[in-house]
């Protein structure tokens, strides 16, 4: 499957700056719990999906023997050089490893850019019978807020092609073949005004996403716990989906 180059330049346009984009990219708390949740050993293989800049896979470093990075944007990959012991350009729709190569597998915020099921179907393929695969992926709570979140992320990422609500992270793994899943949440407090300062957005479409706070649903501002400043700076309670599914 060719390279999105829509998501190349977005994730070029952003890559200098990526790492201190959102308080979750290199927190401390989200990174040990899914460190806890996979259970890895010296002697396991990891491979990270969508690795960026390396920031999920420093938190695995000492605790598996090898980690393969695999993303399309050279610029963020650059970042990630003395992190991972392999770095492989390719689409995670078509991963150049053979069957059962990895004993886990892990994406974080990344299957929102591709076909998600051809990319998780990926996952699980080329993951060892009884590993695991993990998605982390943002998520709207439901039918209360969804149309207003799903507009601040198509706002934040226009290359995004997938919205996903609590529920859809299990389906996707339940889908590829995983025959257990288990799923938790992880929520992350951001400061919506620097969250959305990525570089790759013109300023019309933050102030798209400050106007829909500003004028948020009382379901919304009550399932994201809104916090406004002064009208114009607001904090939002990040919901994250882990999914974790066993080959």
């Amino acid at each position: 499957m060719p390279i999105d180059a829509k998501v190349v330049s977005h994730f070029t346009d952003r890559a200098d700056r990526y790492n201190r984009s959102s308080r979750w990219v290199s927190d401390p708390n989200l990174g040990a719990m899914l460190v806890r949740l996979l259970a890895p050993t010296t002697d396991d293989s990891l491979l990270d999906v969508a690795c960026g800049t390396g920031q999920v896979s420093t938190n695995f470093s000492g605790h598996v023997g090898r980690i393969t990075g695999l993303d399309i944007t050279p610029a963020m990959f650059a970042q990630a050089d003395e992190i991972l012991d392999e770095m492989v350009i390719s689409s995670a729709e078509s991963m150049p490893f053979e069957d059962e190569q990895f004993d886990f597998v892990i994406e974080r915020q990344g299957i929102q850019f591709m076909n998600d099921a051809t990319a998780v179907g990926e996952m699980v393929r080329v993951c060892k019978p009884g590993g695991k695969i993990c998605l982390v992926q943002l998520c709207a709570v439901g039918d209360e807020d969804k149309d207003e979140y799903h507009e601040v992320l198509r706002l934040r990422n226009p290359a995004r092609k997938n919205f996903y609500v609590r529920g859809d992270i299990e389906a996707l793994l339940r889908t590829a073949g995983c025959s257990t899943v288990e799923t938790h949440e992880y929520v992350s407090i951001e400061d919506v005004d620097a969250w959305s300062d990525n570089g790759a957005i013109p300023e019309d479409n933050r102030e798209g996403i400050r106007a829909v706070y500003r004028d948020a649903s009382d379901a919304f501002r009550k399932l994201h716990a809104v916090q406004s400043e002064d009208g114009n700076r607001f904090f939002d309670n990040m919901l994250f989906v882990v999914g974790v599914g066993t080959r």
